[in-house]
């Protein structure tokens, strides 16, 4: 999920922190997928979500979340002048994406456990959908820009130009995409406040 509550209101929202895309992709590549899994203590619902309050990774410097989705994404592109004119010809992406998320440092007693278990699993589902955008996004990145062909630019600083306007409209499509995602799973009722509720109540 992405930016959102502090930690002591009632629903706390999952972060992810989105970069700037600097490239293209070519067809054949996959993206490398990693946990970092930050320690939260306690022996009960209540317990462990103040925790994560005291201790979830933070957007911006001051506000709380559970979770977050990073990427960092580099290129390897070639370009070839042909008959005065710039074509990507290739482009090989390079994408790591990396899930933070709580992990309890206690061993817990087994009917938070139970809880506890829905909890994370939801919680980890809910941020690789964000990481299935990212990957859409690199996808979309390929299929807008290799190919691509600028005339009378044997310098190849047209087309470099024409790729930065479309890598920012992908990027802000993929940031809207990533909020109203948030907003459906976070809002009263929603996936993550349910998670939220179950693992605080022990319903």
């Amino acid at each position: 999920m992405r930016r959102l509550v502090t930690m002591d209101a009632r629903t706390c929202f999952l972060a992810t922190c989105l970069a700037a895309l600097p490239g293209l992709a070519a067809a054949d590549w996959q993206a490398v997928e990693k946990a970092a899994p930050y320690a939260i203590a306690g022996k009960t619902g209540p317990e462990l979500y103040a925790s994560i309050g005291e201790r979830g990774p933070t957007i911006g410097g001051n506000v709380r979340s559970i979770a977050q989705t990073n990427f960092k994404l580099t290129w390897t592109r070639k370009y070839e002048v042909q008959d005065g004119a710039c074509v990507l010809v290739s482009a090989r992406p390079k994408l790591v994406i990396t899930y933070t998320l709580p992990k309890p440092s206690q061993k817990l007693p087994a009917s938070t456990k139970r809880n506890w278990d829905i909890f994370i699993d939801g919680v980890r589902k809910h941020e690789q959908v964000h990481g299935d955008h990212i990957k859409d996004m690199v996808r979309k990145i390929e299929s807008q820009t290799v190919g691509l062909r600028i005339p009378e630019d044997p310098g190849c600083r047209k087309i470099k130009t024409e790729m930065t306007k479309r890598l920012g409209a992908l990027s802000q499509a993929q940031r809207q995409q990533s909020r109203d995602f948030d907003r459906l799973e976070l809002n009263n009722g929603g996936n993550i406040h349910q998670l939220i509720l179950n693992l605080v109540n022990g319903n």
